[in-house]
Formats: structure tokens, sequence, C-alpha cells
């Protein structure tokens, strides 16, 4: 089959496109034929070596955490899916691989696709959407009439992120430039910034919770907007000793994210207010009830382009200039 892999970390060099062996299927695994696929900064800062630390890939490594396909093979073990089956899902980290013709995926990761969506639109949901999930539901248990500040509205967390938390009843503010303001009304945002004009600290108090993937001097700013008792959850870092230890990380891995965590985590304890830091993690059955909300019309993709697979060192390009809208495919079949 067909794969886009790295043989080394490089920020600047190319994916290579290659000849590989179709993976085999373990027990509990289906074979996914890959229609789309879906590109992440995650795949960018793997790519870069700057996540080594806490993801020690070995090489050649496929790149590639979104995918929707169809079932062609299924695991002994398997009780959940059949051949034939159209399903999408988020590998597991160290098995990730979509940009590929083809991946074997455990069925724990796995997803039937919305009925109501396309294998390209499909593509784009899971990694942003779990992502959402885990930070409004799992660990923000986001409730009606409370107040949610989701930076980079217009990215691909932030388009999803809006929708699940208007879902959820919450008022919803965001930053984005204002040409994006319209789409982000669309999708139920109430409050827009433009971060081109506006600084959202003077703008927002008593927030419940902030959903933060900016830099670190944006991070601090947020603990301010916050209410005593408010969350304020980073999915860009700095990683906490909690994480360390919930990924099994050695005694040094530990040390260095507690020191580099350690004065956002002081100033967040100052002002009455909790600081975590999420890593999202694959989970079917989250994405079973992302699907619910897709089919019943609560969240919609945003797709900004679709690239023919060809294509998918132009696509990873895309991606790291930051101005998508949304998320970028590609269609591999």
């Amino acid at each position: 089959m067909k794969a886009f892999q790295i043989k080394k970390y490089d920020k600047k060099a190319a994916l290579l496109l290659a000849e590989v062996p179709r993976p085999s299927v373990k027990d509990n695994e289906v074979l996914v034929e890959v229609h789309a696929s879906g590109l992440n900064l995650l795949d960018s800062k793997i790519k870069s070596g700057e996540l080594k630390t806490i993801l020690p890939y070995q090489f050649p490594l496929i790149l590639g955490h979104d995918a929707a396909g169809t079932v062609i093979q299924v695991g002994k073990n398997v009780k959940h899916f059949k051949v034939g089956d159209p399903v999408y899902a988020r590998p597991a980290d160290f098995y990730i691989g979509t940009f590929a013709e083809y991946i074997a995926i455990n069925e724990n990761d796995l997803a039937l696709k919305p009925k109501n969506i396309s294998m390209e639109e499909a593509a784009s949901i899971p990694l942003v959407a779990l992502t959402a999930w885990q930070a409004l539901v799992e660990i923000g248990n986001v409730q009606k009439g409370q107040k949610v500040f989701i930076q980079a509205g217009s990215g691909g967390v932030g388009t999803i992120a809006i929708q699940l938390a208007k879902y959820l009843g919450a008022t919803v503010a965001t930053t984005a430039s204002e040409k994006s303001f319209d789409i982000l009304k669309s999708l139920g945002a109430d409050v827009l910034i433009d971060y081109k004009k506006q600084d959202f600290e003077n703008v927002l108090q008593d927030y419940d919770l902030v959903l933060n993937s900016q830099d670190t001097a944006t991070l601090k700013k947020s603990l301010h907007v916050l209410k005593p008792g408010g969350k304020l959850i980073s999915i860009s870092g700095p990683p906490t000793p909690d994480f360390a230890r919930a990924i099994g990380a050695p005694w040094y891995i530990k040390m260095i994210l507690s020191l580099t965590s350690s004065s956002v985590r002081k100033k967040a304890e100052k002002l009455g207010v909790q600081y975590s830091f999420l890593f999202m993690s694959a989970n079917g059955k989250q994405l079973h009830e992302i699907t619910k909300l897709i089919e019943s019309g609560d969240i919609k993709p945003v797709v900004d382009k679709v690239f023919p697979f060809a294509q998918t060192n132009e696509a990873l390009s895309y991606v790291e200039s930051g101005r998508a809208k949304g998320k970028i495919v590609v269609k591999v079949r």
C-alpha cells in the first residue's frame, strides 16, 4: 500500500511517499480501507520532534491521526463491527498512521460514521471533536447557563468546541479575525473578539471555563477572566505532573513537567482557579456520542479544503500556515 512516512524528526523535511506492507490485523482490531484522512497540528509537532519526550515514536513512522473509511477485515475477537461498515476514528497514540491506504485500528477507538455526512467530512471530526468533548464534558463538566471562552474559534478544535459548548447550554465567547465572525456566529458563538483589535482580558470576566490553545502569555492572561473556582484547560501546554503520571512517564520527565508548569499552576492556585493540561486520547464510546450529535444536527463539520492524497505535504503546509478555517482533509480514495 502507499503511505506517507517520516524516517527521522525533521521540521523542514517533506513526508515521504513509500510503498509499505498492508497492516496485519490483531484479534481486537479491524482493517480499515481509508477513504479520507484529517490533518492536525499534532502531525506537524510529532514530525518536528517537539513531542518526542512524551511520544517517543520509532521510525519509519506513518503520520496521521484521523481516518474515515470502510471495514474490510475484522479480528477474531471484534464484537461491534463487521466487514462493510463505514467507520471513523482517531487511532490511539503509537497506533497512528492514517496517511495511508489502509490502517489497523482497535475496535475500542472506532465508531460508525455519521450517516448524514461524507467520508471527507467524517475524517475531519475525530481528533478535534474528542478534544472538545474531553475538555468540556469530561473535565469541564459544562452546565447550562455557564460561560465558556474558547480561543481561536475558527480553528479545527474551535469550530467544534463552540458548537458543543452551545449544545451544553453555555454562553460562548471566542477570539478570531473579524472575517471569521459570520461563520462563528452561525456555529453559536455569542461573544466575538477580534484578536487583532481587542484584548480578551479587557472584555471577558467571571467565566466558568477557558479552553486554551495558544501560547504561554495567552494562557496566563486567561487565568484573569475566570471566576473563583473556574477551570482553565489547556491543549497547548504546559503539561502537568498529573499528565506525566497518567502516561507513566519516567521520573525525570515528571520533574521536567513539574518545573515547566510550576509558574502557571502557582498562579492558578493563587487566583483560586483550576489548571489542567489535556492531551486528548482515542475513545470510540465518546466518538459514538459525538456521532449522535452530528446526526441530530447539533454539530456540523467545518472543512476548509480537501486535497488529493498525492498532495498530503501541501495539505500539511496549509495546516501549519494557520490560515485554515476548520479542518483540512486529504482524500485517499
